[in-house]
């Protein structure tokens, strides 16, 4: 079984590519380019242990340009992870680097795959499609994106709809809600509170705090991601991939001062524009499609985050 994954260095995708060559039928083909808010430093070190496994390859390729046909030949299943991640940083002329690369390169892959013989087809969008919801979010719900990111990620859903139904690309959507753990991206609120408490900095909160999240651990996240080649029935679905938990952001800094044994220093900001106050995700697509179980707390995933970051910071 041969599996190709786009984004294979970043947070979601170094972790989901271990996952993936558990199995010893399986080799991944792994493409990046290095781009996003992670510093390529810090990114390069989340596949140094991948580098030397027999069953992955890895290009570093733009993905603009990059001549997928090449890649695609013998390619069982299809996971497209890579893009521009963040809402804070879509606004105004950056949102033509979030066109070109969660847009333009998901029409270019979607178009290259029409003509290979794929089993799926898996594309990773987000919460942000949904907007401002009141409880449990199923995805029936009607999209509302509040930012240019969520806009280009529902694009990007729409597009594999349509290859889907126009020329037979066997696509699967997974909406993850705020991923976290080790090799978080740097821009994630819990990377910059857990440095800023590192460096003994001050933590800055957008709003009032009280917002909450489903937090989806990382671990848990690329085993419901894996399990979708094996799942059947799940071609043209959308499945939320949600957390154990939910909480707020001020219950996070209380963890956190728990964890690593010091008061934080909070300053309160501006809320965010273009950011729901809550989100929760009703995970029972994936339990049925997936037999998706989030088995990490919070406080542990904040834990081996908070132990990761320190090995980082050490090390820089």
């Amino acid at each position: 079984m041969k599996i190709l994954v786009t984004g294979a260095a970043g947070f979601i995708g170094s972790t989901l590519c271990e996952v993936l060559l558990e199995d010893p039928k399986v080799k991944v083909v792994g493409i990046d380019a290095f781009i996003g808010p992670t510093s390529e430093q810090i990114t390069r070190r989340n596949i140094q242990s991948l580098l030397t496994h027999p069953r992955f390859s890895f290009f570093e390729e733009n993905l603009l340009d990059i001549e997928w046909g090449a890649y695609l030949q013998g390619i069982d299943y299809v996971y497209h992870l890579a893009g521009i991640p963040g809402v804070r940083s879509s606004w105004g002329p950056e949102f033509q680097s979030y066109v070109k690369n969660n847009i333009d390169v998901t029409q270019r892959l979607l178009e290259a795959s029409k003509h290979f013989p794929l089993k799926k087809f898996i594309y990773s969008s987000t919460s942000s499609v949904y907007g401002e919801k009141v409880g449990k979010v199923t995805e029936d719900a009607v999209p509302e994106p509040l930012s240019p990111y969520g806009i280009t990620k529902l694009t990007g859903e729409y597009l594999c709809h349509v290859y889907r139904k126009s020329f037979g690309v066997p696509t699967v959507i997974l909406r993850y809600f705020t991923v976290y753990g080790p090799r978080q991206r740097s821009d994630m609120a819990f990377h910059k509170f857990i440095k800023s408490l590192l460096e003994q900095k001050p933590i800055y909160i957008y709003g009032d705090g009280q917002q909450t999240r489903d937090f989806t651990y990382i671990r848990d996240c690329a085993v419901a991601t894996a399990s979708v080649i094996h799942a059947t029935g799940v071609i043209g679905e959308t499945i939320n991939i949600g957390g154990k938990e939910r909480a707020s952001v001020l219950d996070v800094i209380t963890i956190l001062e728990t964890l690593l044994n010091q008061k934080a220093n909070v300053k309160f900001v501006s809320k965010a524009i273009g950011e729901p106050m809550h989100t929760w995700a009703d995970i029972s697509k994936a339990e049925m499609y997936l037999n998706y179980k989030p088995n990490v707390i919070l406080k542990s995933g904040l834990e081996n985050e908070f132990k990761y970051l320190q090995t980082i910071y050490k090390d820089l």
